[in-house]
């Protein structure tokens, strides 16, 4: 008897830190839900993945959904585009990039690291919704889009963080732009 119930513990245990877990679509908006999020991307895609589009969309019933576009191998200028929902990830489309002669695919990619990471844009979602609180009077701002925003000549200078934020209740989305460096250079309500 003793046996049976330290066996059905460790089952309910183990059920109730799955259904807690730390699965992408239940991570809070902020450093250290995205920090979490950054790690299970490389833990799919490998650290040395390069990516050309990265995005976390909110979506009230579902959780985050985790967006990119990635490849492994860059020269081969083969990318895919997958979506995490529910924690599960799911190949959208196979996509064929062109680069202009005498370039470097990765010259127009980026990959997860101290310069570009999702950690800093949890920090920025954070600093947005303080800063909406508090210039707009909006309690709560809840993430609508957190993306990381690559411009397609491949300027690294001219990569932004971009927060997008809407009140509780749904309305007005307010966008933030931010430099790598995390310098608000753009308020858009």
């Amino acid at each position: 008897m003793k046996k049976n119930y330290i066996t059905f513990l460790l089952v309910l245990s183990s059920l109730f830190i799955t259904s807690c877990g730390g699965g992408s679509s239940k991570q809070e908006a902020n450093a250290t839900g995205f920090s979490v999020i950054e790690n299970q991307i490389k833990d799919k895609f490998g650290k040395e993945a390069y990516y050309t589009d990265l995005s976390i969309t909110y979506n009230e019933s579902i959780g985050n959904i985790v967006s990119v576009t990635v490849t492994d191998n860059p020269e081969l200028l083969q990318m895919a585009q997958w979506n995490q929902t529910q924690d599960n990830w799911n190949q959208t489309s196979d996509v064929t990039i062109e680069i202009p002669e005498g370039t470097k695919a990765t010259d127009f990619m980026f990959q997860l690291n101290e310069k570009i990471n999702l950690k800093k844009l949890g920090e920025l979602v954070e600093q947005s919704k303080a800063q909406l609180t508090k210039e707009k009077s909006i309690e709560n701002p809840k993430l609508h889009i957190a993306a990381v925003k690559y411009p397609d000549t491949g300027e690294v200078s001219k990569a932004e963080y971009v927060v997008m934020l809407q009140p509780e209740n749904g309305g007005t989305t307010f966008s933030f732009s931010y430099t790598l460096a995390g310098e608000l250079t753009n308020m858009d309500y």
